[in-house]
Order: structure tokens, then C-alpha cells, then sequence
């Protein structure tokens, strides 16, 4: 099959089963999987122009929903942490966007990017791994799994989780969100992504608990990013910005089915296994990027 704006040419149930395995691990760490497929956009399927960064948008906007609802029925969708990711990361999503276009238009260039961004993102995650001691999860009751907000205003949010309070500075949090909304608007994830391995490694937040609402404020980010490369294309006469919609739908069809089985999936898998898993899927892809621009 070709699809003419990325001028890929590739058998459809490749990029939509890659999709599905990618989101299903993926999305029990709260992450869409956008920033892998990024890489199997660019390297496997040879889609190199900005026009990738939209059509990863793309992917979120259509695959994000399925586990954002698995999320709040089981009442782990932590509210109050999904509002202050969408009011962080919305602007910063609009400069990174840019930033791609006039920044990081030259592929190699863009690659060494992904790869530093996400080798430090794999270093956060094992550090934090190496640091926490192997602990006991109760899962018997749904009760004790669900999130309970405790506080909310706009200094602090805190809740509760398995009998545990966990607090975070909600001024840092916006601070923070902002800044990765930039990165995360250039690299196509939406920021999420990003965010997600920072809630869990800076604040020691349960994975479990921030994996609904990183996944909600990567899926309203990315359809800000979509809007805004959509609109783009015309304004500034460059066509080639604009998201390839055929190929961003397979694989969102793909991400879809993915994120549903991953968040129906979550509850029964420890957190520390998440972790590790999201650590070595990262350091691997950035080890591939960073060692391929020097050779």
C-alpha cells in the first residue's frame, strides 16, 4: 500500500501490528508509545520529512481514547494531575512544534535530538529502578487500587493510593510540563510520554496511579499538535508539514486495540517490571540514534 504524503510503501498490517504490541506494553507505564513509533516511522518505514511529527500526533489523537477509558473505569484516572499536564503542556507544544519545522528540519540532526532526549529519560528511569526495593502490592480488592484525590489547589495535589499519600508541588509540576511540552511538541509525543518517567522517578509517584492522566494530557496536546501542523501547511506554503491522516489512522487503529489491552492489563503487572521494560525499550532506542550520527 502507498501513501502518498509520507511516500511510504509498506503492507498495512505492519505499521498497525506494530502499533498494537508497542501501545499494549507501553501504555501500562502511561505512555503512548509515540515516541517508539517515531523511530519505526523514520528508520523502518523511511518517513523522514516533519510531516512525521504531526502524523505521531495523529496516531495519540486516535489511540490514546481506548485506554484513558479503561483508566477511569477502574477509578485509577488521576483528575487534578491530567489538568495541570494539558494547562503545562498546550503552550509548549505550539513553540516545539515550530521548533521542529524551522530547528530540526534535517533528519540526522532530528535524530541525535530523539536520542538525547531519550537517553536521559532511560537514565531517570534506572536510577529510580536501582533505588527502590522490591515491594508487595496488594491487588485483591478493586477499592484499594482506585486513586483518591485529597487535595487540590494551587499549591499542592495530593492523594491517596493503597493506603499511601503521595504529594506533589503543583507550581513545580506546571513549571515542569511546560518545559517538556516544548521537547515534546518537537519529538511528536505530545509530552506525555516524556512526563510520565519524571512523575515516577523526581516524585516517586506509583506508575499505576499517573498512568491515566499522562495518557489524557497526551491525547488533548496531540490534537493541539495536529490543529496546529493542519494549519500550518497552507500558511506557511509548505504542504510537507502536514499530517499523512492514512497512515497516522492505521496506526492509530493499531494503538487503539493496543491501549485497551494494555490498561485492562496494568493492574496485574508490577510496577517495577513496567518500569524496567519502558528503561530498556528507551536506552535502546537512544543508544541506536546517538552511536548513528557519529557513524
Amino acid at each position: 500500500m502507498h501513501f502518498p504524503t509520507s511516500g511510504v510503501d509498506t503492507f498495512p498490517l505492519i505499521p498497525f501490528g506494530v502499533a498494537f504490541l508497542v501501545s499494549t506494553i507501553t501504555s501500562m507505564g502511561g505512555v503512548s508509545g509515540a515516541f517508539v513509533l517515531l523511530p519505526f516511522q523514520v528508520s523502518v518505514l523511511g518517513f523522514t520529512s516533519p510531516a512525521v511529527t504531526p502524523t505521531n500526533h495523529l496516531f495519540n489523537v486516535v489511540a490514546i481514547p481506548a485506554g484513558v477509558y479503561r483508566y477511569v473505569r477502574e477509578g485509577r484516572m488521576l483528575w487534578p494531575l491530567a489538568l495541570i499536564i494539558v494547562i503545562g503542556t498546550v503552550p509548549g507544544v505550539i513553540i516545539g512544534s515550530l521548533a521542529r519545522i524551522y530547528l530540526l528540519p534535517d533528519p540526522s540532526r532530528f535524530k541525535l535530538f530523539m536520542g538525547l532526549v531519550l537517553a536521559y529519560i532511560g537514565s531517570r528511569l534506572v536510577r529510580k529502578i536501582a533505588q527502590t526495593q522490591t515491594a508487595k502490592t496488594n491487588q485483591n480488592t478493586k477499592a484499594r487500587l482506585e486513586v483518591k484525590t485529597t487535595r487540590f489547589d494551587a499549591r499542592m495535589l495530593s492523594y491517596t493510593y493503597e493506603g499511601r499519600t503521595y504529594e506533589v508541588s503543583v507550581p513545580s509540576l506546571v513549571l515542569l510540563t511546560s518545559v517538556i511540552g516544548v521537547i515534546g511538541g518537537a519529538y511528536g509525543v505530545g509530552g506525555g510520554a516524556i512526563l510520565a518517567p519524571f512523575l515516577v522517578t523526581m516524585w516517586r509517584l506509583p506508575v499505576h496511579t499517573v498512568a491515566g492522566a499522562t495518557l489524557l494530557g497526551t491525547c488533548l496536546t496531540s490534537i493541539v499538535g495536529v490543529a496546529f501542523f493542519t494549519i500550518a501547511a497552507p500558511l506557511l506554503g509548505n504542504e510537507g508539514v502536514a499530517p499523512d491522516w492514512a497512515l497516522g489512522l492505521l496506526l492509530g487503529a493499531g494503538g487503539l486495540c493496543g491501549m485497551y489491552t494494555g490498561a485492562r492489563l496494568q493492574r496485574f503487572v508490577p510496577g517495577r517490571a513496567i518500569e524496567a521494560l519502558l528503561a530498556i525499550v528507551v536506552l535502546g532506542l537512544a543508544a541506536k540514534y546517538i552511536v548513528g550520527w557519529f557513524y
